[in-house]
């Protein structure tokens, strides 16, 4: 499934515009990941890495693009009023599997420093209510993550 993902969101279309916006699929797929990536107010060197990691496998591409996809989506995020914006033009373009699979990419980011936060968790379950993951699909997800985080502590009010 994970490669699902990755294949769709390789195929996602850049957009039209030259300057990259919150229609963008790219660029809502980074301003969500970012958005968990900040979720708990702090922001650690490991979790930035794992976030353009995501971006680059994701999107296979390197060096300035993940750099400006990254940017763009940290910049979508801060001028963001809520969610909708962004999880709405994932839900057009993402059929059931990948809206699952992009709350895997959620959860890589909230554990990639190890520790799961009662905001990120809940930054997570508001995106997967808006884009139509069901609750079990949404707990599956986060074990994988989990079982695949070395170390990682914390639970969350699913359990």
């Amino acid at each position: 499934m994970f490669e699902r993902v990755l294949s769709f969101l390789r195929d996602l279309p850049a957009g039209s515009g030259s300057r990259a916006s919150a229609d963008d699929p790219r660029v809502a797929a980074s301003a969500l990941l970012y958005h968990v990536m900040n979720a708990d107010g702090v922001r650690q060197d490991v979790e930035w890495e794992r976030f353009k990691a995501v971006l680059a496998r994701s999107y296979s591409i390197g060096g300035a693009e993940v750099e400006a996809l990254a940017a763009a989506g940290e910049r979508a995020d801060n001028e963001a009023i809520d969610l909708y914006a962004f999880t709405s033009v994932l839900k057009r373009h993402l059929d059931a599997e990948g809206r699952k699979a992009f709350i895997g990419l959620m959860w890589e980011i909230v554990y990639a420093d190890g520790e799961l936060h009662e905001l990120e968790d809940n930054t997570v379950w508001r995106v997967a209510e808006l884009i139509g993951v069901e609750r079990h699909d949404r707990v599956k997800a986060r074990r994988q993550a989990a079982a695949h985080a070395p170390g990682a502590r914390g639970t969350s009010s699913d359990e």
